[in-house]
């Protein structure tokens, strides 16, 4: 089962590479002093935008609480990843090589944390709306960290 979400999304991120020609300019991810996001290539088809960005996250920093309109799919480029949901809970620890997949939508407001010491580094698929943000802000659930 493993292997099978390993392999569609490495045909998702494939494919997206394949359709989506040309760069975008960079755009900064939610919160963290150093976050930083840059547009690899962008197309839209009919209603659907698909975005391939890289995200770095330093040592230390996180990308703030934030949900997404569409879903993401990722692949861990470089150092680890530790993923929190709205529970405070840990949801997944990612480190390079992993892939990740975030679903869509309010419900599923998370936070991605650098815990490690060296630069989280991802390519991430966007698949969302016509025109609609990379994330949308979400307040702390009431966690202890941020």
């Amino acid at each position: 089962m493993r292997f099978a979400l390993r392999s569609a999304v490495t045909s998702a991120v494939a494919a997206a590479t394949l359709l989506v020609g040309g760069a975008g300019t960079a755009q900064a991810t939610p919160p963290g002093p150093g976050v930083t996001g840059r547009v690899i290539s962008q197309t839209t088809i009919g209603a659907t935008d698909y975005i391939l960005r890289e995200i770095t996250v330093p040592p230390g920093q996180a990308t703030g609480w934030h949900f997404h309109d569409g879903p993401l799919y990722g692949v861990v480029k470089k150092g680890t990843l530790s993923h929190f949901d709205s529970t405070c809970a840990s949801d997944g620890v990612y480190p390079k090589g992993s892939f990740i997949e975030e679903p869509a939508g309010p419900g599923n407001v998370h936070i991605g944390r650098n815990l490690g010491d060296t630069a989280i580094v991802l390519e991430v698929l966007y698949v969302l709306p016509h025109g609609a943000p990379f994330s949308q802000d979400a307040p702390n659930p009431g966690c202890g960290f941020q």
